[in-house]
């Protein structure tokens, strides 16, 4: 799939640097004017918000054509994955099952945090402020699980239904003849180089939606929004740790190697990851490291490769965990039903987004999530501004959880 995953990285943090400074300066100019009772703040707020408003919608609207296409391409990738061998094959099970039991940890995980050490006081905002979109009851989200017309479900941006319809399609289109299969997915990978192209376009312009976003936030909050900020990094941190325990867990369960012995083994590719917040940076370093997990060269530059390709543990863990903090800055309360679908999804997106700039697939991987859990999306660009440092934990976690599934299929290869 030839996406830019490869961005360079000096680009991207200098475009990360512009994005916090503007958060910083609209969060301190709005706060500053607020609490000086200014005549004109009114006036600007009645502009701020439409500019904030008009630069979400226009990510927004980038959302369900790139994760349909990316999940299309990336079934095809993963079939063609299976083909190759039973190691791949048994790798992807093993990232399913990981990816679904990072995620419901990281909920839990996120809820129980939340209700012990609450977002701080004054950083609630109001549902009224920023409706989300309307998540089916109980009694009917299983009847809106298959779209009866997907059109009307993208147009409605009902994520869980596209989700499904993108996932059967994918695969689908595995069955049917070479060269329409190939017609096919070139087709949606033309697709989502073109989203790419509208997202880096509107990114390119981040610092006056941030900056927009941020004066109106910290026009209402004042400091409140700052103590908020540095509470959401602390947490998601957290749960991309929680990320990496999973894998730790597994290793000692199914891959029958002692919690102490896997950690040595896997600090070296852990250093390196925390350095370049780059799991396919860590990816030599992860094949040079495989002899200390006991697991054959042959089976761990299947594995290895497959991973970094498609499997992000910690990500889909902190993907969750934004939005159960999101659901809480927003006062809005989460089910168990909700929750269930948010897992689902955000297991299932975190793979479509693989390789995608940390920018773009911060909203492609999270926004699904968000509006299938029925939570706004208004305040992930001002997330994404203090992104840098939850990254670390996300690649930490990632090269884990890549190194564990390793030692684990591995492991299940050699003779007795």
């Amino acid at each position: 799939m030839p996406l830019a995953g490869a961005c360079g990285g000096i680009e991207m943090n200098w475009a990360s640097l512009r994005i916090l400074v503007a958060l910083i300066a609209g969060l301190l100019t709005g706060a500053v004017l607020a609490q000086a009772g200014a005549s004109a703040l009114p006036a600007l707020l009645s502009v701020a918000g439409p500019v904030g408003k008009l630069w979400i919608d226009a990510l927004t609207m980038t959302i369900v054509p790139l994760v349909f296409g990316l999940l299309v391409t990336g079934i095809a990738s993963a079939a063609r994955s299976v083909a190759g061998g039973g190691v791949a094959g048994r790798a992807l099970g093993w990232f399913a099952v990981l990816l679904v039991a990072g995620c419901a940890a990281a909920a839990l995980f996120a809820t129980a945090i939340l209700a012990a050490f609450p977002i701080p006081a004054g950083a609630e905002v109001p549902v009224a402020a920023e409706a989300g979109p309307t998540v089916a009851a109980a009694g009917e989200w299983l009847t809106g699980f298959i779209p009866t017309n997907p059109i009307k479900a993208a147009a409605d941006t009902a994520m869980v239904p596209i989700v499904v319809f993108a996932l059967l399609f994918g695969f689908a289109a595995t069955r049917i003849a070479e060269p329409l299969q190939r017609s096919l997915v070139t087709l949606f990978e033309a697709i989502v180089e073109t989203m790419l192209v509208l997202v880096r376009w509107v990114l390119a312009v981040a610092p006056i939606g941030v900056f927009a976003l941020a004066f109106g936030v910290g026009a209402r909050l004042g400091a409140g929004a700052l103590g908020a900020l540095l509470h959401y990094v602390a947490i998601v941190s957290a749960a991309c740790l929680v990320g990496a325990l999973i894998a730790y867990v597994a290793v000692a369960v199914a891959g029958r190697m002692s919690p102490l012995a896997f950690a040595r083994a896997a600090l070296p590719s852990q250093v390196v990851a925390v350095s370049t917040q780059s799991s396919l940076a860590s990816l030599p370093a992860m094949i040079a490291g495989a002899e200390k997990l006991d697991v054959a060269g042959s089976a761990a530059g299947v594995v290895l490769p497959l991973a970094v390709s498609l499997f992000r543990l910690a990500s889909a863990a902190a993907n969750m965990a934004v939005a159960i903090y999101l659901a809480h800055l927003h006062g809005i309360p989460i089910g168990p039903v909700t929750m269930i679908v948010g897992v689902l999804v955000a297991a299932a997106v975190s793979v479509a987004a693989v390789g995608l700039p940390a920018q773009i697939s911060f909203f492609t991987t999270i926004a699904p999530v968000c509006l299938a859990m029925g939570v706004p999306v208004i305040a992930l660009p001002l997330l994404l501004a203090v992104e840098t440092i939850p990254d670390i934990f996300r690649t930490f976690g990632n090269v884990t959880a890549d190194l564990a599934v390793t030692r684990i299929v591995g492991r299940a290869r050699r003779p007795r």
